[in-house]
């Protein structure tokens, strides 16, 4: 069977979209970037317990009281663990997300349930769009509108859509068709027939599917946070990259805990916009027994005005609190005059360490600089189209050979700071007998026919695969296990404290080679290539932006005991507090911060 270049027909597709249409993408953007920014203003704008407040009384309306109180309590806890912001940042994702599907979805479902033809198209393609995984729906997305929370948006929308066409088609056709006929018999228009027949009896149908489209909103929105969309899918995505346990209950809670209120709140506004719903509500309450005001619900008056006092509270606190909250800067220091600068960087601990250390000096020059973790894919893409600034961590000529290739003409090179690195397979000491990749060769059993790899985005995992494997004959024997940077390095603790036999991809400089006794597997071939250097790279225009900024950037250098002290300052820091370590850091080396980012005599 000839190979069918699919991938490459839809990639050809992709570019001709993004040379020709880029004005449509842009007024979408636009457009979409507005309505987030609005919901996420009205959201994240009142103090936290106040907007708790907010949606508890909605609760109450919806619910009753005890559901009130444990929203409140749930929303509380989620302020406790100081993921407020992110969770309104998501919340504002779902609510647009859900309101474009809508107004999209619901007309669908009425054209499919009024035609046949209309309905047997729409099938194949709605199975497409439920049974795609979501991930695929990001990479167009990136490509089309960069990182951010649009392309997460535009994502969830296309897989959310599909619940909310079956789910209106569904419930129009299960109205009584001798209804349908009765009302044509006392002739009834087609419009009126739909508006005051079909639709108020499938709306507890509609309603179900709504919810659905909520759900799946949520999860997708999770997911997005690979693309940089922010909220708590961020939140996740770091803790799984880096390996934090504690982070990520926390932040999956506060997704549970998101997910719970929208679910129970959609199901129960059937019961308050249906008629149905409200004849089954008013029969269930005056059935019920037990504790009557634990059922009780306001009225809409009473909620609404519960909810404008609160809102008018919030918006008195916003105001008697606004103040002067900048970074305040040192006198004659004050270079960037609170430019935004966009930092990126992927959880590689060089990387991490620079980012955090560039932000504080940043900030104290004047800048405002904003850090966003990402995959080295998306963040060499946003480089390229803008949407970020600079990253401290390009390895180059090998490792990110791939996407200076791909966008060399889009993106400027700062110049190098560290070098040489080198690449590696590495194995603890206690391992015997192996000591190059060729003494690998035979012993696939030992090591369960696994090398444990970092991020499969990075260039250095396919110079493992397309090159290393391959010149020592080991492609059939092991298998590259793809993780993160963190997972790989929580297998290699493992392994060495059960005294366990593992070989794990690695480079100079990292700490781990301080931490552990390991050895670094000789490669007399040079499969991996020469030592590497470790580049600044930034976006295009970086310095005709930025031309101080550019011009320290361009002399930044580290030797590799600064580097690897501030690696350890980071790691004894926690996580959380990369920032902060840092600060430390550079508290600790007077004289550092001025070397590097020196300011202009007037």
């Amino acid at each position: 069977m000839p190979r069918i270049h699919f991938g490459n027909w839809v990639e050809s597709a992709v570019s001709w979209l993004q040379t020709h249409l880029s004005w449509l993408f842009d007024a979408i953007n636009t457009v979409l970037t507005g309505a987030y920014d609005g919901v996420g203003t009205v959201l994240g704008g009142p103090h936290p317990l106040i907007m708790a407040g907010i949606l508890a009384v909605i609760a109450w309306w919806l619910r009753g009281l005890l559901p009130a109180v444990l929203t409140f309590a749930g929303l509380a806890l989620v302020d406790s663990f100081g993921l407020w912001d992110r969770a309104m940042s998501t919340l504002s994702l779902v609510l647009v997300a859900s309101l474009i599907t809508l107004v999209i979805a619901v007309p669908l479902g009425i054209w499919a349930a009024r035609s046949r033809t209309v309905s047997s198209t729409l099938r194949p393609v709605l199975d497409v769009m439920q049974t795609m995984p979501g991930f695929v729906y990001l990479i167009p997305s990136v490509m089309f509108f960069s990182i951010g929370p649009i392309p997460g948006l535009i994502a969830t929308v296309v897989f959310s859509m599909p619940p909310g066409v079956r789910m209106t088609e569904l419930g129009i056709r299960q109205v009584d068709g001798e209804l349908v006929e009765a009302a044509k018999a006392f002739g009834t228009t087609p419009r009126d027939t739909l508006t005051r027949v079909q639709l108020p009896l499938a709306l507890p149908t509609i309603m179900a599917g709504i919810n659905q489209v909520i759900m799946l909103a949520l999860s997708m929105v999770v997911i997005s946070g690979m693309a940089g969309a922010g909220g708590l899918g961020e939140a996740v995505y770091a803790a799984v990259t880096q390996v934090d346990i504690g982070g990520g209950v926390e932040s999956g809670l506060a997704v549970v805990i998101l997910a719970i209120y929208l679910d129970r709140m959609t199901g129960a506004l059937n019961q308050r916009v249906s008629p149905l719903g409200r004849r089954a509500l008013a029969k269930a309450a005056a059935t019920a027994r037990g504790a009557s005001f634990l059922r009780y619900r306001p009225g809409t008056a009473v909620a609404t005005v519960g909810v404008v006092v609160l809102a008018l509270i919030a918006g008195g606190m916003n105001l008697a609190g606004s103040g002067d909250g900048k970074h305040h800067v040192a006198a004659g220091k004050n270079v960037g005059d609170g430019k935004q600068i966009k930092l990126g960087y992927f959880p590689w601990d060089e990387a991490v360490a620079t980012t955090y250390l560039w932000q504080n000096i940043l900030e104290d020059r004047g800048y405002k600089p904003d850090v966003k973790q990402l995959d080295p894919g998306p963040l060499y893409t946003a480089l390229a189209q803008g949407q970020m600034d600079v990253q401290f961590d390009s390895w180059l000529p090998t490792t990110h050979k791939q996407y200076w290739d791909r966008y060399a003409n889009q993106l400027t090179d700062l110049g190098s700071w560290y070098g040489p690195t080198s690449l590696e397979l590495s194995v603890p000491s206690y391992v015997k007998g192996i000591d190059s990749l060729a003494d690998l060769k035979g012993k696939g059993a030992q090591f369960g026919g696994k090398i444990i790899g970092i991020e499969s985005s990075a260039g250095m995992m396919g110079t493992l695969n397309d090159k290393v494997l391959k010149a020592y004959g080991l492609d059939g024997e092991y298998k590259v296990v793809s993780s993160s940077t963190a997972t790989m390095l929580a297998e290699l603790d493992r392994a060495v404290k059960k005294k366990e036999p593992i070989v794990t991809t690695l480079w100079t400089p990292h700490w781990a080679y301080g931490k552990y006794d390991l050895k670094k597997l000789k490669d007399p071939r040079g499969a991996w290539g020469k030592g590497e250097q470790l580049h600044t790279v930034a976006k295009k225009d970086f310095g005709k932006d930025f031309p101080q900024a550019a011009e320290w950037l361009k002399n930044f250098k580290m030797s590799e005991k600064e580097l690897a002290s501030l690696e350890v300052a980071i790691k004894d820091g926690g996580k959380g507090h990369e920032k902060e370590s840092a600060r430390r850091w550079l508290d600790a080396n007077p004289g550092f911060e001025d070397r590097l980012a020196p300011v202009p005599a007037k």
